[in-house]
This record gives C-alpha cells, structure tokens and sequence, in this order.
C-alpha cells in the first residue's frame, strides 16, 4: 500500500475552510410541517427516499409555497414533491444474460459505488475525499460496513481508496467529535459499531508508516465519544448516555442515541411501533434509534420478549460485541501511545482495556450456556439469548480457551446451516435474526474460529457461506446485502425494507474468505 499522500491534518484544516459558508440541510428540521406529511401520507414506499431527496429551490421558498397551495383545491403532495425535489435513484444492477465471473464482477462493482461529493443542498455529508457506498438504498458512506468493505478493497489493490475512506472518518470525528451512523445529516445524532480502530489497523499492516500514531488524536476523540459521561456516574447514577457503571465498579458500554423522536428515515414506522406500546414514545424512539446505532435494526438482542418490536430494550442492554471493539479500540490506542514513545499513556490505556476485559469476562459469559451474551444491567443478568454477537470475545481474543471450546461447540451443533450461521436462532420476521446471515459476521465468526484453531468449523462454514453467495449470484446476477442460510434457495428477507442489491461487505468477506483458501 503507498503512503499517505498527504498530512490529513492540513486536509482537514482545508477541507473544512472550504465548507465554512455551506449550511448542512436537515429536512427533518428545515422542511417543518411538510416534511411529517410526506412522511405519514406516505408520498413514498420506503421512508428514506424524501430525506435523501434535494431540494430544487430554496427551503425557505418551498416551505412558503406548501404553505399557500397544500389547502387548495385538488392539490396533490406527490406532485408536489416531485416538483420541488430531485429524488435520488439507488443502485441496481441489471440482471443479464450472461454474467461475468464474479470475482469480476466484485471489481467492476467497486467503481458503481465509489462516491466523490460535490457541494449540493442534500442530507448528505461531504466527504473530503471518495468512498465506497454498500448499494442499493443506501448512496452514503456507512461505519460499521467500510469496514468490511475495506477486507475487499485491499485485496483488489485499491490502496488509494482505503487511504481516502480512513482519512473522511478521520475528518468526521474532527469535524463533530465522532463518526456518525453514516453520513447523513439525519445520522448525526448516533454513530455505529466502533470499527475506527480496526481500520486504522488494516491500513498500518500495509504501510511502511506509524500510522496508528497518525491517527491517534482521532483515535482518542473517538474513545472520548462513547466514554463522555464517565466521571458524572456513580452508585446512585449507573448510566449516562453510552456508558454503564456496574455494581462492582467496572464501566462497560451501551448504544444510545443522542435524539428521542421518530428517526426521520422511518418516520411513519416509527410512530406507528410507539402508538402501540404503552409508555412515553420517546423512550420507545430512543430504543429504536440506539438498536439503529448498533446496526442490528433489528433483532431479538433487542426485545423483552425476544419476539416483537413492541418490547425493545435496547437501552437497557450491554452488547458483547460494542465492548469488545471497545477493548481493540482500547488497546490499538495503548499501542498508538507506545509508537509515540509515551509509556505512562501506554500503560494507562492497557490498564483500560484489561479492566474491560475482566468485565466482559465477568458479565457477558453465561455459565450455565456456555456462552458469550449481553448483559441486562438493570435486571443484572445476561439476556440468554444465543447470537453470533457472542462471537466478538473469539474475535478479539477476549476468550479464555475453555469458553472458546463451549462455544464453538455450540456453534457447530445449533448455528451451522446450509447456508453458513444465521445471526440468531430466533425467528421474528427481522432481518437480524434467523434465517438471515449476513457477511460480517460470517467473517468474525471465521476468524474468532481460527484464532482458537478450530480449524475444521470455521473452514466447513467458509465453503458453506461461498457456496451461498455464489449460488444466489449464478441465479441472479447480485450480490446482496443479507442471505437466507438456513434455506440457501430463498432469498433473504424481513426487516423493514427489501434485501439489497450492491453490496459492500458482502463483496468485501466474499473476497477475503475466497483467499483464505
């Protein structure tokens, strides 16, 4: 990989000099009264589509004109929108007669998504530098996703680009103090899985440079983010925002959302899962957005009941998986420290991650199931819920050997499909949970396999996963966000919008898995 062209510091600084008079677009907030409208008609199939759309004049100008024409005669909000909107086409492939082989397929795929921003008056965040966006719906840069995308990247050799995607998170923690669930301005109140870490990681494994030093303000800043509140906590308070202070002292993490209202991309939805629970909305719409955060939206790790949207939780939960990127988060900033040569931070931030270690250790291992789950903190239990978020201790090399052995074993006898691993074992209609399998955690579930040389399991689900991708891509000519492992031949589905045709991470584990050969 070459090396950085140049000092993100002073990219930064130029970037944002170049944005000073630009005034992000919010519609959520600049659309006022028309903007729940559209949404609750609603003028659109996927909620989405309007909050992604740009506007053709001025907010001021269309606002003033709903005004005057919504109570007139005959108007029509659909044509109205169209009118005064540039709605946004999402990425489909179409299907052909004959396709490539996929592995050329996955390359001629990275230039359909790659993204450059130009200045516009849309949702969208502008990013100094191009990206690679998942597909299909989704036209923005998202956390959690470049991650994996980026395992793919790397292999078809687009240094440059992996560079560049580092460098636009580098900028988007400088700019508001974290990286948002993706980047949209109706993201900002969330970010997502902390994958930060990793891909500086990735990029310094390619490079000649101290990278994790490079990078290691934003690196803190991101620490910073999900750990603001500590000091405020105590016995009588034990949650602030994403962190939770337990009994014995330990601080684990949560996912939250700075925001209580409807999230504007689901706004109808939203308002409807409320009206049929029986306590304040804005604690349902918290829970909702926080299960948003965790890119799990949505799943049983979520549910009281461990069935219906209507019990989410989230709030009350501390994900295995958010504290174990934690800990790497943690640890590769020990390590940025130790580059500096500034042993005293070093060593402070060891003493973190080992803290968070024990906690994990303590609070998310079930002895009874032998197996890693998450962590109610207000009923001081873990949820009994089986997950391949259980997967992250293997992962990180957070597991003893014992409990890697329980759970492997269990992995082999409940989890393993035709397919590859479902992310439950739990049917409930959502898209995180049974038959869906999705590509990142096929791959944590490889390498947390591999890293305690259950070599055999992890090779079986390797095949498994391939073959299914493979087999849905001969049929159709896609790549798609999600599968259905259970029953290979049936495509995935649930949720709250159809599968997804791109697809990022797929193309991302599907080329690392295809080399691990």
């Amino acid at each position: 990989m070459t090396s950085m062209k140049r000092p993100i510091l002073l990219f930064i600084i130029f970037y944002c000099i170049s944005l000073n008079s630009f005034s992000q677009y919010k519609p959520h907030e600049d659309l006022g009264e028309l903007f729940a409208a559209v949404q609750l008609a609603p003028v659109f199939p996927d909620s989405k589509t309007f909050v992604d759309a740009i506007p053709k004049f001025s907010v001021e100008d269309i606002r003033r004109k709903y005004a005057r024409e919504k109570s007139k005669k005959g108007f029509d909000l659909k044509a109205f929108v169209q009118e005064n909107f540039l709605i946004t086409e999402t990425l489909s492939r179409p299907d052909k007669d004959k396709f490539a082989p996929i592995e050329v397929h996955i390359d001629d795929l990275w230039d359909d998504l790659v993204r450059k921003d130009s200045l516009n008056t849309s949702s969208l965040i502008q990013l100094p530098n191009p990206y690679i966006v998942p597909g299909g719906r989704f036209n923005e840069m998202y956390y959690w996703d470049t991650y994996f995308t980026m395992l793919g990247l790397e292999l078809s050799e687009k240094d440059e680009l992996i560079e560049n995607m580092v460098a636009n998170f580098a900028w988007l923690i400088e700019t508001y103090g974290f990286i948002p669930n993706g980047t949209r301005s109706y993201y900002l109140s969330r970010s997502q899985p902390p994958y930060f870490s990793l891909m500086v990681e990735l990029l310094a494994n390619s490079t000649e440079n101290n990278i994790i030093a490079d990078y290691l303000p934003a690196l803190l800043a991101e620490h910073n983010f999900w750990m603001d509140g500590t000091d405020n906590l105590s016995g009588s308070k034990s949650a602030y925002r994403r962190v939770v202070r337990l009994k014995d002292g330990s601080y684990l993490n949560r996912y939250w959302d700075n925001d209580s209202t409807p999230r504007p991309e689901a706004y109808k939805e939203d308002i409807e899962t409320a009206s049929k629970i029986d306590i304040k909305p804005e604690i349902t719409y918290r829970n909702i957005r926080a299960a948003a955060e965790s890119g799990w939206d949505f799943s049983a790790r979520w549910f009281k009941d461990g069935l219906t949207l209507k019990t989410i939780q989230t709030t009350d939960i501390i994900p295995v998986d958010l504290n174990s990127l934690l800990y790497h988060l943690e640890m590769t900033i020990a390590k940025g420290y130790g580059l500096k040569g500034d042993e005293k931070n070093k060593s402070n931030f060891e003493k973190k991650a080992l803290a968070r270690k024990r906690a994990i250790l303590k609070y998310c291992w079930n002895a009874d199931e032998e197996f890693f789950m998450d962590y109610n903190f207000k009923e001081s239990r873990t949820t009994g819920l089986f997950t391949l978020a259980g997967m992250s201790p293997l992962f990180f090399k957070i597991a003893e050997n014992a409990q890697a052995t329980a759970v492997a074993n269990h992995l082999e006898h409940y989890f393993l499909f035709p397919g590859g691993f479902p992310s439950t074992l739990v049917l409930t209609g959502q898209q995180w949970d049974a038959p869906n399998g999705w590509a990142p955690l096929q791959w944590i579930s490889y390498k947390g396999l591999k890293n305690y040389n259950f070599d055999d399991l992890a090779t079986t689900l390797r095949v498994r996963w391939l073959e299914t991708v493979e087999n849905e891509y001969k049929e159709s000519g896609k790549l798609l966000e999600k599968y259905n492992v259970v029953f290979p031949e049936v495509p995935g589905g649930g949720g709250e919008y159809p599968t997804q045709d791109g697809f990022g991470w797929t193309n991302g584990v599907y080329l690392k898995m295809l080399q691990e050969d």
